[in-house]
Protein backbone atom coordinates (compact mmCIF):
# COMPACT_ATOMS: atom_id res chain seq x y z
CA UNK A 1 0.00 0.00 0.00
CA UNK A 2 1.48 2.93 -1.05
CA UNK A 3 2.38 5.70 1.49
CA UNK A 4 -0.57 9.12 1.08
CA UNK A 5 1.32 11.29 2.29
CA UNK A 6 3.40 11.53 -1.24
CA UNK A 7 -0.04 11.81 -3.06
CA UNK A 8 -1.49 14.94 -3.99
CA UNK A 9 -4.93 15.14 -2.54
CA UNK A 10 -7.94 16.02 -4.55
CA UNK A 11 -7.57 19.61 -2.81
CA UNK A 12 -3.76 20.22 -2.80
CA UNK A 13 -4.06 18.98 -6.99
CA UNK A 14 -7.06 21.95 -7.57
CA UNK A 15 -5.29 24.24 -5.17
CA UNK A 16 -4.66 27.89 -7.13
CA UNK A 17 -1.05 28.29 -8.85
CA UNK A 18 0.51 32.11 -8.93
CA UNK A 19 3.00 31.34 -11.09
CA UNK A 20 1.04 33.85 -13.93
CA UNK A 21 0.87 36.18 -11.16
CA UNK A 22 4.34 36.24 -10.14
CA UNK A 23 5.21 36.09 -13.99
CA UNK A 24 3.02 39.28 -14.40
CA UNK A 25 4.12 40.58 -11.32
CA UNK A 26 7.85 40.72 -12.87
CA UNK A 27 7.00 41.15 -16.69
CA UNK A 28 8.52 44.90 -17.05
CA UNK A 29 12.07 42.52 -16.19
CA UNK A 30 12.11 41.37 -19.81
CA UNK A 31 10.65 45.03 -21.12
CA UNK A 32 13.56 46.92 -19.20
CA UNK A 33 16.43 44.44 -20.48
CA UNK A 34 14.37 44.92 -24.07
CA UNK A 35 14.77 48.21 -23.87
CA UNK A 36 18.31 48.55 -22.55
CA UNK A 37 19.24 46.08 -25.30
CA UNK A 38 18.27 48.84 -28.04
CA UNK A 39 19.08 52.02 -25.87
CA UNK A 40 22.80 50.57 -25.63
CA UNK A 41 22.31 49.39 -29.89
CA UNK A 42 23.58 45.88 -28.26
CA UNK A 43 22.17 43.76 -30.91
CA UNK A 44 23.99 46.37 -34.09
CA UNK A 45 26.84 45.44 -32.26
CA UNK A 46 26.01 41.41 -32.45
CA UNK A 47 25.26 41.98 -36.28
CA UNK A 48 27.10 39.51 -38.57
CA UNK A 49 29.51 36.71 -37.18
CA UNK A 50 29.18 35.54 -33.18
CA UNK A 51 31.10 37.93 -30.32
CA UNK A 52 32.73 37.56 -27.53
CA UNK A 53 31.18 39.77 -24.03
CA UNK A 54 34.40 41.63 -23.99
CA UNK A 55 34.43 42.80 -27.91
CA UNK A 56 30.93 43.64 -27.16
CA UNK A 57 31.73 45.75 -24.61
CA UNK A 58 34.08 47.43 -26.01
CA UNK A 59 31.61 48.52 -29.25
CA UNK A 60 28.99 49.75 -26.31
CA UNK A 61 31.34 51.12 -24.60
CA UNK A 62 30.21 49.54 -21.34
CA UNK A 63 31.40 47.49 -17.99
CA UNK A 64 32.13 44.17 -19.21
CA UNK A 65 30.58 42.49 -15.95
CA UNK A 66 27.54 44.53 -16.83
CA UNK A 67 27.29 43.64 -20.47
CA UNK A 68 27.94 39.74 -19.69
CA UNK A 69 25.18 39.76 -17.54
CA UNK A 70 23.07 41.97 -20.27
CA UNK A 71 23.91 39.39 -23.01
CA UNK A 72 22.96 36.68 -20.83
CA UNK A 73 19.79 37.70 -20.25
CA UNK A 74 18.96 38.30 -23.71
CA UNK A 75 19.92 34.99 -24.07
CA UNK A 76 17.91 33.64 -21.44
CA UNK A 77 14.53 35.72 -23.28
CA UNK A 78 15.80 34.14 -26.87
CA UNK A 79 16.84 37.81 -27.90
CA UNK A 80 20.60 36.29 -28.50
CA UNK A 81 21.94 32.65 -28.64
CA UNK A 82 25.02 32.34 -26.80
CA UNK A 83 27.32 29.32 -28.04
CA UNK A 84 30.85 28.13 -26.83
CA UNK A 85 33.66 29.14 -28.91
CA UNK A 86 37.04 28.88 -29.04
CA UNK A 87 39.08 27.42 -25.52
CA UNK A 88 34.96 27.53 -24.21
CA UNK A 89 34.81 31.51 -24.21
CA UNK A 90 31.22 32.31 -24.72
CA UNK A 91 29.95 33.68 -28.25
CA UNK A 92 26.66 35.70 -28.69
CA UNK A 93 25.14 36.45 -31.93
CA UNK A 94 21.21 37.64 -32.69
CA UNK A 95 18.62 35.54 -32.96
CA UNK A 96 16.95 35.51 -36.41
CA UNK A 97 14.12 37.46 -34.99
CA UNK A 98 16.75 39.92 -33.42
CA UNK A 99 18.67 40.24 -36.47
CA UNK A 100 15.35 40.85 -38.26
CA UNK A 101 14.04 43.61 -36.71
CA UNK A 102 15.97 44.74 -33.83
CA UNK A 103 19.60 45.61 -36.39
CA UNK A 104 19.79 49.27 -37.43
CA UNK A 105 19.15 49.49 -41.33
CA UNK A 106 17.36 46.30 -41.67
CA UNK A 107 13.82 46.86 -43.46
CA UNK A 108 11.76 45.42 -40.85
CA UNK A 109 13.81 47.64 -38.29
CA UNK A 110 11.57 48.42 -35.00
CA UNK A 111 14.41 50.22 -33.01
CA UNK A 112 12.73 53.69 -32.84
CA UNK A 113 9.44 52.22 -31.98
CA UNK A 114 10.69 50.99 -29.32
CA UNK A 115 12.50 53.82 -28.27
CA UNK A 116 9.16 55.71 -27.78
CA UNK A 117 8.22 52.76 -25.52
CA UNK A 118 11.03 53.65 -23.40
CA UNK A 119 10.01 56.73 -23.48
CA UNK A 120 6.51 55.48 -22.08
CA UNK A 121 7.98 53.16 -19.39
CA UNK A 122 7.39 55.98 -16.27
CA UNK A 123 4.29 56.87 -17.20
CA UNK A 124 3.07 53.08 -16.77
CA UNK A 125 4.30 53.39 -13.15
CA UNK A 126 1.49 55.85 -12.71
CA UNK A 127 -1.50 53.92 -14.06
CA UNK A 128 -2.79 53.53 -10.82
CA UNK A 129 -2.93 57.44 -10.44
CA UNK A 130 -4.17 57.67 -13.60
CA UNK A 131 -7.22 55.26 -12.47
CA UNK A 132 -8.36 57.00 -9.93
CA UNK A 133 -8.04 60.64 -11.84
CA UNK A 134 -8.99 59.98 -15.19
CA UNK A 135 -6.13 61.52 -16.41
CA UNK A 136 -3.09 61.12 -18.15
CA UNK A 137 0.14 60.81 -16.48
CA UNK A 138 1.93 63.03 -18.84
CA UNK A 139 0.78 65.95 -21.14
CA UNK A 140 -0.42 64.30 -24.52
CA UNK A 141 0.97 67.75 -26.03
CA UNK A 142 4.44 67.38 -25.25
CA UNK A 143 4.74 64.55 -27.80
CA UNK A 144 1.68 66.46 -30.46
CA UNK A 145 4.36 69.13 -30.90
CA UNK A 146 5.21 71.25 -27.77
CA UNK A 147 8.16 69.79 -26.80
CA UNK A 148 10.13 69.43 -30.37
CA UNK A 149 12.34 66.36 -29.00
CA UNK A 150 9.50 64.44 -28.08
CA UNK A 151 7.62 64.90 -30.48
CA UNK A 152 10.32 63.82 -33.36
CA UNK A 153 11.01 60.86 -30.97
CA UNK A 154 7.25 59.96 -31.20
CA UNK A 155 7.20 60.66 -35.27
CA UNK A 156 10.14 58.53 -35.51
CA UNK A 157 8.80 56.19 -33.93
CA UNK A 158 5.23 55.82 -35.13
CA UNK A 159 7.48 55.38 -38.70
CA UNK A 160 9.54 52.82 -37.76
CA UNK A 161 7.14 50.74 -36.03
CA UNK A 162 4.66 51.54 -39.06
CA UNK A 163 7.14 50.28 -41.84
CA UNK A 164 6.68 46.80 -40.35
CA UNK A 165 3.16 46.85 -39.80
CA UNK A 166 1.89 49.26 -42.53
CA UNK A 167 3.65 46.59 -45.19
CA UNK A 168 1.24 43.92 -43.93
CA UNK A 169 -2.29 46.18 -43.25
CA UNK A 170 -1.71 47.85 -46.81
CA UNK A 171 -2.69 44.73 -48.30
CA UNK A 172 -6.12 44.96 -46.88
CA UNK A 173 -6.39 48.73 -47.80
CA UNK A 174 -7.84 48.74 -51.45
CA UNK A 175 -7.28 52.52 -53.37
CA UNK A 176 -8.11 50.42 -56.52
CA UNK A 177 -9.83 53.13 -58.89
CA UNK A 178 -8.68 56.34 -56.37
CA UNK A 179 -7.00 59.44 -57.32
CA UNK A 180 -6.80 60.77 -53.99
CA UNK A 181 -6.61 60.11 -50.51
CA UNK A 182 -6.99 62.26 -47.51
CA UNK A 183 -4.97 60.63 -44.18
CA UNK A 184 -6.37 62.19 -41.37
CA UNK A 185 -3.94 62.01 -38.72
CA UNK A 186 -1.58 60.49 -40.83
CA UNK A 187 1.32 61.16 -38.26
CA UNK A 188 4.69 60.66 -40.30
CA UNK A 189 2.96 59.85 -43.44
CA UNK A 190 4.50 56.57 -43.56
CA UNK A 191 0.46 54.86 -45.05
CA UNK A 192 0.01 57.47 -47.47
CA UNK A 193 3.82 56.91 -48.91
CA UNK A 194 3.57 53.41 -49.04
CA UNK A 195 -0.04 53.77 -50.77
CA UNK A 196 1.16 56.22 -53.06
CA UNK A 197 4.21 53.79 -53.96
CA UNK A 198 1.33 50.83 -54.56
CA UNK A 199 -1.25 52.91 -56.46
CA UNK A 200 0.78 55.12 -59.30
CA UNK A 201 -2.02 57.35 -60.00
CA UNK A 202 -2.77 57.92 -56.27
CA UNK A 203 -2.26 61.81 -55.06
CA UNK A 204 -1.92 61.84 -50.82
CA UNK A 205 -2.73 64.73 -48.36
CA UNK A 206 -1.45 64.10 -45.01
CA UNK A 207 -3.43 65.80 -42.46
CA UNK A 208 -1.79 66.47 -38.78
CA UNK A 209 -0.45 68.87 -36.30
CA UNK A 210 2.29 71.29 -37.41
CA UNK A 211 5.22 69.74 -35.20
CA UNK A 212 4.11 66.57 -36.76
CA UNK A 213 3.76 67.15 -40.16
CA UNK A 214 7.24 69.42 -40.01
CA UNK A 215 8.97 65.56 -39.27
CA UNK A 216 6.77 64.10 -41.71
CA UNK A 217 7.72 66.07 -44.87
CA UNK A 218 11.36 65.07 -44.07
CA UNK A 219 10.19 61.37 -44.46
CA UNK A 220 8.01 62.03 -47.20
CA UNK A 221 11.11 63.63 -49.21
CA UNK A 222 13.67 60.53 -48.38
CA UNK A 223 10.80 58.17 -49.83
CA UNK A 224 11.13 60.80 -52.88
CA UNK A 225 7.60 61.47 -53.47
CA UNK A 226 7.15 64.96 -52.38
CA UNK A 227 5.31 65.53 -55.74
CA UNK A 228 2.31 62.68 -54.91
CA UNK A 229 2.13 62.69 -51.06
CA UNK A 230 1.69 66.62 -50.12
CA UNK A 231 1.11 67.70 -46.10
CA UNK A 232 -1.42 69.86 -44.45
CA UNK A 233 -0.96 71.81 -41.03
CA UNK A 234 -4.28 71.43 -38.86
CA UNK A 235 -5.99 69.49 -36.44
CA UNK A 236 -8.36 66.27 -37.14
CA UNK A 237 -10.55 66.98 -34.48
CA UNK A 238 -11.47 70.58 -35.52
CA UNK A 239 -10.93 71.02 -38.88
CA UNK A 240 -13.18 70.60 -41.96
CA UNK A 241 -11.81 68.25 -44.58
CA UNK A 242 -13.60 69.72 -47.18
CA UNK A 243 -16.79 68.75 -49.66
CA UNK A 244 -16.94 66.41 -51.97
CA UNK A 245 -13.15 66.72 -52.93
CA UNK A 246 -11.39 63.35 -51.95
CA UNK A 247 -11.84 59.57 -53.69
CA UNK A 248 -11.06 58.01 -50.04
CA UNK A 249 -10.38 58.95 -46.75
CA UNK A 250 -7.92 56.62 -44.41
CA UNK A 251 -7.72 56.87 -40.61
CA UNK A 252 -5.04 54.71 -39.58
CA UNK A 253 -4.00 54.17 -35.79
CA UNK A 254 -5.41 57.76 -35.13
CA UNK A 255 -9.16 57.28 -33.61
CA UNK A 256 -7.70 55.36 -30.46
CA UNK A 257 -7.04 58.69 -29.48
CA UNK A 258 -10.44 60.24 -29.48
CA UNK A 259 -13.68 59.69 -27.56
CA UNK A 260 -16.37 58.18 -29.54
CA UNK A 261 -18.33 61.67 -30.01
CA UNK A 262 -14.82 63.08 -31.27
CA UNK A 263 -14.92 60.28 -33.34
CA UNK A 264 -18.01 59.95 -35.39
CA UNK A 265 -17.94 63.52 -35.65
CA UNK A 266 -14.64 62.67 -37.41
CA UNK A 267 -16.81 60.54 -39.29
CA UNK A 268 -19.36 62.84 -40.51
CA UNK A 269 -16.89 65.24 -41.73
CA UNK A 270 -15.09 62.48 -43.82
CA UNK A 271 -18.55 61.54 -45.35
CA UNK A 272 -18.84 64.98 -46.31
CA UNK A 273 -15.23 65.53 -47.73
CA UNK A 274 -15.78 62.22 -49.91
CA UNK A 275 -17.12 62.30 -53.32
CA UNK A 276 -20.47 60.37 -53.93
CA UNK A 277 -19.47 56.75 -54.14
CA UNK A 278 -16.08 57.20 -52.44
CA UNK A 279 -14.75 55.21 -49.58
CA UNK A 280 -13.69 54.92 -46.21
CA UNK A 281 -10.61 52.90 -44.35
CA UNK A 282 -10.42 52.49 -40.35
CA UNK A 283 -7.67 50.46 -39.65
CA UNK A 284 -6.59 50.79 -35.82
CA UNK A 285 -6.10 48.82 -32.88
CA UNK A 286 -9.72 47.15 -31.52
CA UNK A 287 -11.00 44.85 -29.43
CA UNK A 288 -13.93 42.19 -30.04
CA UNK A 289 -17.60 42.64 -29.01
CA UNK A 290 -16.88 41.54 -25.21
CA UNK A 291 -13.85 44.23 -24.85
CA UNK A 292 -11.52 41.66 -23.62
CA UNK A 293 -9.98 40.49 -26.23
CA UNK A 294 -7.43 40.66 -27.96
CA UNK A 295 -5.20 41.02 -24.70
CA UNK A 296 -2.84 43.21 -26.77
CA UNK A 297 -6.11 45.99 -27.58
CA UNK A 298 -6.67 45.72 -23.33
CA UNK A 299 -4.12 46.97 -22.83
CA UNK A 300 -3.34 49.19 -25.53
CA UNK A 301 -6.48 51.02 -24.15
CA UNK A 302 -4.36 51.57 -20.93
CA UNK A 303 -1.38 53.46 -22.55
CA UNK A 304 -4.42 55.73 -24.61
CA UNK A 305 -5.48 56.69 -20.83
CA UNK A 306 -1.86 56.97 -19.68
CA UNK A 307 -1.04 59.52 -23.14
CA UNK A 308 -4.02 60.82 -24.44
CA UNK A 309 -6.61 63.32 -23.26
CA UNK A 310 -10.21 60.96 -24.15
CA UNK A 311 -8.34 57.99 -25.86
CA UNK A 312 -9.43 54.25 -25.43
CA UNK A 313 -9.50 51.36 -28.03
CA UNK A 314 -13.22 50.43 -29.37
CA UNK A 315 -14.66 47.47 -30.84
CA UNK A 316 -14.81 46.79 -34.45
CA UNK A 317 -18.70 46.80 -34.35
CA UNK A 318 -19.02 50.14 -32.38
CA UNK A 319 -16.71 51.38 -35.74
CA UNK A 320 -19.41 50.26 -37.89
CA UNK A 321 -21.94 51.59 -35.86
CA UNK A 322 -20.47 55.18 -35.87
CA UNK A 323 -19.66 54.61 -39.37
CA UNK A 324 -23.26 54.00 -40.25
CA UNK A 325 -24.55 57.01 -37.96
CA UNK A 326 -22.26 59.43 -39.98
CA UNK A 327 -24.57 58.10 -43.35
CA UNK A 328 -21.91 54.96 -44.44
CA UNK A 329 -23.48 51.87 -46.33
CA UNK A 330 -21.69 48.85 -47.23
CA UNK A 331 -19.47 48.15 -44.14
CA UNK A 332 -17.15 45.65 -43.61
CA UNK A 333 -15.29 44.66 -40.61
CA UNK A 334 -11.88 42.12 -41.33
CA UNK A 335 -9.54 41.26 -38.33
CA UNK A 336 -6.35 41.13 -39.67
CA UNK A 337 -4.21 37.55 -39.64
CA UNK A 338 -2.07 37.02 -36.13
CA UNK A 339 0.60 38.49 -35.51
CA UNK A 340 -1.11 41.85 -36.48
CA UNK A 341 -3.21 43.31 -33.63
CA UNK A 342 -5.27 45.25 -36.12
CA UNK A 343 -9.02 45.07 -37.73
CA UNK A 344 -10.09 47.37 -40.81
CA UNK A 345 -13.09 48.44 -41.12
CA UNK A 346 -14.64 50.10 -44.81
CA UNK A 347 -17.51 51.70 -45.64
CA UNK A 348 -18.74 53.64 -48.99
CA UNK A 349 -20.79 56.88 -49.06
CA UNK A 350 -23.77 56.33 -51.20
CA UNK A 351 -23.09 57.54 -55.05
Amino acid sequence: MSDPRSEPSASSAARPDPSKIMQLATGYWDSATLLAANELNLFGALTGEAKTAPSVATALNAALRATTMLLDACAGLGLVVKTAGEGNAALYANAPETEAFLVPGRPGYLGGAIRWGADQYGAWGELAASVRSDRPSVPPSLHLGDDPEQTRTFVLGMHNRALGVARGVIHFLDLAGATSLLDVGGGPGTYATLMAQKYPGLQATVLDLPGIVAVAQELIATAGLTDRVQTRAGNGLTDDYGTEAFDAVLFSGVLHQMAPATIQAMFAKAHRALKPGGRVLVSDVMTDRTKTQPAFATLFSLQMLLTSAEGAVFSGDECAQWLQGAGFEAVGIQRLPPPLPYMVVTAKKPA
